[in-house]
Order: structure tokens, then sequence, then C-alpha cells
């Protein structure tokens, strides 16, 4: 079965599972492991499907991709035998149930910031902060963010997009100092995107861009991992001022839901926070250029 972006919700249901079950071993789920060789990692379908307390067959047919009729009990069954995160519980209630979602939101949409979003970020002139709206596009920013992360102004605007900064910017790359850890993060809040909106071209056609240019892309789509944007530790290695540690926050935003303020702070005191205290001040003078994706130029 393929892993690769499309609409098959089916396909990816099948996958998302056999993932999700191939990273369990019989002692996470109270059964005993008599040490036989497994020819393939993880729990056995009938292992899995007798911690979930349904049949064999019935879990079989649902890894296969068939998910019609599936009640809300089996599938929170399923779901705390394969020991799924909050955000996996959601993403497989998407690929179970698209309907609604699918029928709530057009299959394609332009978003934009409102003003009053963008005057806010211009107002925190010691914070470096951005809008992610769907897609992890880069909506409107602050000069602080702008000195952090690099001059998104340079870019045309379907360049300033998350997915395509990590894998395809070496600029953008060499600023995390955990990039796999940024990298996956990223791979996987794209994939819960995916599940909420498979209807949206944009998208689908970002990842097959992502897909067909970057290997390391392909490897993390593969593992069907599943992420939210939320908070924690952000280590990074700026060219002018060093590393640093940052924390960084989310929040909602009211009105569109897929839109996301992102602020990073220092914690007081340490050499983290004087760094980010005079890269603030320097503002746009200590941006670093980005430059153009050379596919977009017509070069490489």
């Amino acid at each position: 079965m393929s892993s690769t972006p499309g609409p098959d919700r089916r396909a990816e249901l099948s996958e998302f599972l056999r993932t999700r079950r191939a990273r369990l071993k019989p002692a996470d789920v109270g059964l005993p492991d008599y040490g036989t060789r497994r020819r393939v990692p993880g729990l056995r379908r009938e292992e899995l499907a007798q911690a979930a307390g349904v049949s064999v067959s019935y879990y079989t047919h649902l890894e296969q991709g068939n998910s019609a009729n599936v009640s809300v009990e089996v599938l929170e069954a399923i779901a705390t035998a394969l020991k799924l995160t909050d955000t996996e519980r959601t993403y497989l209630t998407q690929l179970v149930r698209p309907t609604r979602r699918v029928a709530a939101k057009p299959a394609a949409r332009t978003q934009q910031l409102r003003p009053a979003v963008q005057q806010l970020l211009d107002a925190m002139t010691d914070v470096p902060a951005y809008v992610n709206g769907l897609r992890m596009d880069i909506l409107g920013w602050n000069k602080p963010a702008a000195a952090l992360f690099g001059n998104w102004a340079d870019l045309p605007p379907e360049q300033r997009n998350w997915g395509r900064l990590i894998f395809l910017s070496p600029a953008t790359r060499d600023l995390f100092l955990d990039w796999d850890r940024k990298a996956r993060a990223v791979t996987g809040i794209l994939r819960m995107h995916a599940g909420s909106h498979p209807g949206d071209p944009g998208l689908t056609a970002l990842i097959g861009e992502l897909s067909v240019r970057s290997e390391e892309f392909r490897r993390f789509w593969a593992a069907h991992e599943v992420r939210r944007k939320s908070h924690g530790p952000m280590p990074l290695r700026h060219p002018l001022v060093g590393e640093l540690q940052v924390e960084y926050e989310t929040f909602p935003l009211p009105d569109d839901p897929d839109q996301m303020l992102v602020t990073y702070h220092a914690e007081p005191g340490t050499d983290s926070a004087a760094a980010l205290r005079l890269l603030t001040s320097w503002g746009t003078d200590a941006t670093t250029p980005l430059s153009p994706d050379p596919s977009e130029t017509g070069g490489y």
C-alpha cells in the first residue's frame, strides 16, 4: 500500500493502523511474548484484536481500509489498544468519518490575515511572532521574527511555507540545531492537515512537491506520524548571535481554527534572552537573507 500523498483515504487508514500496530510489543498491551521470531515487527493483527476486544476478522477488515459502520465504542477500543495519543485519535477519527469535515469546508480556499492581527504582530516589538495557516503557510510576521528566522519578505508568497523552508531552504535548515526533530514535526502537522482537509488541492500539491524533491520528507511521510503545533523548547543556531534556546507557544485565532499565532521567548536572565534582545533591537538589520527556491526562478 502506498504512503504517497493523494485522496485514497482507505489506503491511508490502512497504513496508519499498520504503522501504529508495528510500534507495539505484546507486553505493551498486557499479552505474553513467547519469544517466537516475528516475520514483521510489532503486534500481530490477532494480538491487537484481542487487546481491543474485537474479532480478528473485524479488525482485519478495518485495517484493510474498510471503515463503514465502525461504532464509536469499537474505534475507541482500537485507539486505546494502539496507545494512540490524543492527536492520533483525532486523526484516526478523521480517516474513519471524514464526511462532515469534507462537506463543511470548500475544497480550496485562500487564507488571509485580518489587518488587526498584523497590527498585533507589529505591536509585539520584543517578541518574535508569526501566524501559520492551512498548509503551514506563513501568513504574517513581525520584525523580531524576521530577525530570528530570516527575511521572509524576500521570498514569493508561495515559498513562505514551513514545509518548503524546512526541506528545501539550506539557510532555514541551518537555523535548527535539531533539524530532524523539527522536520518530523512539520511533516506530522502537514499529515494532520491532510486528514482534516482531504480535498484541498494546494495541500495535496505541496505534499506531492516535497515528496518528489526531498528524500527525507518521503521517509518521514512514510512513518505516518501526526502532530499538532503546540509548545516547547527550540534550540537554534543563529548566524549572528550563535546558539540560543527559545520556547515557543501556539495560540489558535478566532474565526479560523487553521490560523495559529506562534510566539518565541527565552528564559529571563539567560544568555539566550540577551541574544534574543540583541536580535530584536537590530530589527530588520539582523535578518538573514533567504534566497528564493531555484526551481521557482528557472535554475538550480
